[in-house]
C-alpha cells in the first residue's frame, strides 16, 4: 500500500462493498449494490486476502451461528442452547428513553478482536484504492473506522440493533449509518451516535424489483398483486381512487392468467424448513388443482433443497404449481429470489431482513422469531400493519383463505407499500455520489 494509492481521489459512485458470511441478511443487504462494488463484493474472511488464521476464525464463527440457529428446533435442549446466542445479541428495551452508550461485553470483545487482526485481510485489500467503504456488518465497519482513513458507511439490517454495531466511543467514530426505519435511527441515537451520522435511507431493495426512483417495476406488479389478494372485493372498492392515483390506472387491471402465488423462504441456516413441509401438506389439494402456486425457497443449501424435493414427492409429485427454488451460489440465489418475488402475492418467512421487502407491497406471514432482532422486526411489521403471525400451518388451507376473502392480505400489502421505505438503494447511491442526502418531498417516494 503506497502513499500515492492511499491518497487517490474517490471515484464518484464507486465503493468498496463489504459483507459477512453470517446468514443471508448481510449478503442480501449489499447485493443491490453489486453494480458499484469495486472488484466485486468483499466477504470478510473469504475473498479479502485474509490469512489462514483469520479465515479459520470466520469459519468457526459461521459454524457457531448456523449451529445455534438450527439448535432452536432440537427438542428439550434446543431452546437453552439457542438462548446462548440470543443473550449475546439481546437488544434492550428502548423505553424509558435513556443513555445506552456505555460499553458492553460484546463491544469490548469486538474491539479486542479487531485490535488482534480481525478483518485485516479486508483492510489490506481496500488500502489499494481510496474509495468509500459500505458494509452490512459491524466488524468491518469498526475495523475500517479504527485502522484507515476511508469514509465508512454501515447498513443496518434490522429494525433494531445491538450495541455491538456502534463503536466503543461513538462520538469519536466516523461511521455513518444507513438506517432502514425510524426505530433503528432512534436506537442509534440512544447508543450515542451523533445525529449527523445517522441517515434514514431505508433498506436497499434490488433495482429489478423497484424500477428506479419512479418505482415503475413495483407499481406494475403491485396493482396486479392487490387484485389477486382481493378475490371477494372487500379491499379494492374502498381504496380504488388511491390505488389508481399512486399506481396508475394502467397498473390496476387484473391479470386473468395469474394464479395466487405464495412463497415460503427459510433463512441461511436452513431453520424452520419443517414449517414448509406442513404448509405443503395442508395446501396440497389446491396446488394439485391448479388454484394455487407455492414456491419453497431452499437458498443455497443442498440439504434443504433435497428435503423440499422429498416433501414435493410425498404430497404433490409432478405438480407444476409447487416449485423448489435453489441455487449453488448466493448471487445466483438472490437473482432467482428477485424473479420469484415478482410473481409472489404472499411471502411466508421468519421476520429477518426480508421484513423490509414489505415495502414492495408484499404481505408477510411471519413464522416464529429466532432471536432478539427478529422479535423487533416482527414488532415493526405489526406496527406498520404489513405482517401477521402465522396460525397453525397444518390448517393453512382454512385460515389463510378466510383472511384472503376478508381482504386482510390486500390491506397488509397496501400498508407495507405506504409506510415502509422503498428507495433505500437509490438514496444510498445518492450519498456515495454527492456526499449528502436530499430531503424527501413525498411520503410515498421514500
Amino acid at each position: 500500500m503506497t502513499g500515492e494509492n492511499l491518497h487517490q481521489e474517490d471515484t464518484p459512485g464507486r465503493a468498496w462493498v463489504v459483507a459477512a458470511d453470517m446468514g443471508y441478511g448481510h449478503q442480501r443487504a449489499v447485493y443491490p449494490l453489486r453494480g458499484i462494488a469495486e472488484g466485486g463484493i468483499i466477504t470478510v474472511g473469504r475473498n479479502d486476502a485474509a490469512s489462514r488464521t483469520e479465515k479459520r476464525l470466520w469459519s468457526r464463527m459461521l459454524m457457531a451461528y448456523e449451529g445455534l440457529s438450527r439448535a432452536h428446533g432440537i427438542p428439550v435442549i434446543g431452546k437453552p442452547i439457542f438462548g446462548l446466542l440470543d443473550s449475546l445479541l439481546r437488544i434492550p428495551s428502548l423505553y424509558p428513553m435513556r443513555n445506552l452508550s456505555h460499553r458492553t461485553f460484546q463491544v469490548k470483545l469486538l474491539t479486542s478482536l479487531v485490535d488482534k487482526g480481525l478483518c485485516q485481510g479486508m483492510v489490506d485489500r481496500i488500502g489499494t484504492r481510496k474509495l468509500p467503504v459500505v458494509t452490512s456488518f459491524f466488524a468491518p465497519a469498526i475495523a475500517v473506522d479504527s485502522r484507515t482513513d476511508h469514509r465508512i458507511f454501515c447498513i443496518i439490517c434490522d429494525a433494531d440493533l445491538n450495541r455491538v454495531w456502534v463503536a466503543a466511543e461513538p462520538w469519536k467514530s466516523r461511521i455513518v449509518y444507513f438506517a432502514p426505519c425510524g426505530k433503528a435511527a432512534r436506537r442509534l441515537r440512544a447508543y450515542g451516535v451523533p445525529e449527523d451520522r445517522i441517515l434514514l435511507t431505508g433498506f436497499p431493495l434490488p433495482d429489478e424489483l423497484v424500477g428506479g426512483r419512479e418505482m415503475t417495476a413495483l407499481r406494475s406488479v403491485l396493482g396486479r398483486r392487490l387484485r389477486t389478494l382481493d378475490p371477494a372485493s372487500r379491499f379494492w372498492p374502498m381504496h380504488d381512487r388511491n390505488l389508481e392515483h399512486y399506481l396508475g390506472p394502467e397498473n390496476c387491471r387484473p391479470d386473468p392468467h395469474h394464479v395466487l402465488t405464495i412463497t415460503f423462504a427459510v433463512g441461511g441456516a436452513g431453520a424452520q424448513k419443517e414449517i414448509g413441509a406442513r404448509i405443503v401438506a395442508s395446501l396440497r389439494n389446491r396446488i394439485k388443482g391448479g388454484g394455487l402456486r407455492l414456491n419453497l425457497l431452499a437458498g443455497t443449501r443442498p440439504e434443504v433443497r433435497d428435503y423440499f424435493y422429498a416433501v414435493k414427492d410425498a404430497h404433490a409429485p409432478g405438480a407444476p404449481g409447487l416449485q423448489v427454488i435453489y441455487a449453488p451460489t448466493l448471487e445466483e440465489y438472490f437473482a432467482r429470489f428477485s424473479g420469484t418475488i415478482r410473481e409472489t402475492d404472499i411471502l411466508w418467512t421468519k421476520p429477518s431482513e426480508i421484513s423490509f421487502y414489505a415495502a414492495l407491497g408484499l404481505p408477510i406471514i411471519m413464522t416464529p422469531a429466532l432471536g432478539s432482532q427478529e422479535k423487533f422486526n416482527r414488532r415493526w411489521l405489526q406496527e406498520i400493519g404489513a405482517g401477521i403471525r402465522q396460525e397453525d400451518p397444518d390448517y393453512a388451507d382454512e385460515w389463510l383463505f378466510d383472511k384472503l376473502r376478508d381482504g386482510i392480505f390486500a390491506g397488509l400489502a397496501w400498508s407495507g407499500f405506504l409506510r415502509a421505505r422503498k428507495l433505500g438503494l437509490y438514496r444510498i447511491q445518492e450519498v456515495l455520489r454527492t456526499g449528502a442526502l436530499s430531503p424527501e418531498s413525498s411520503p410515498i417516494m421514500r
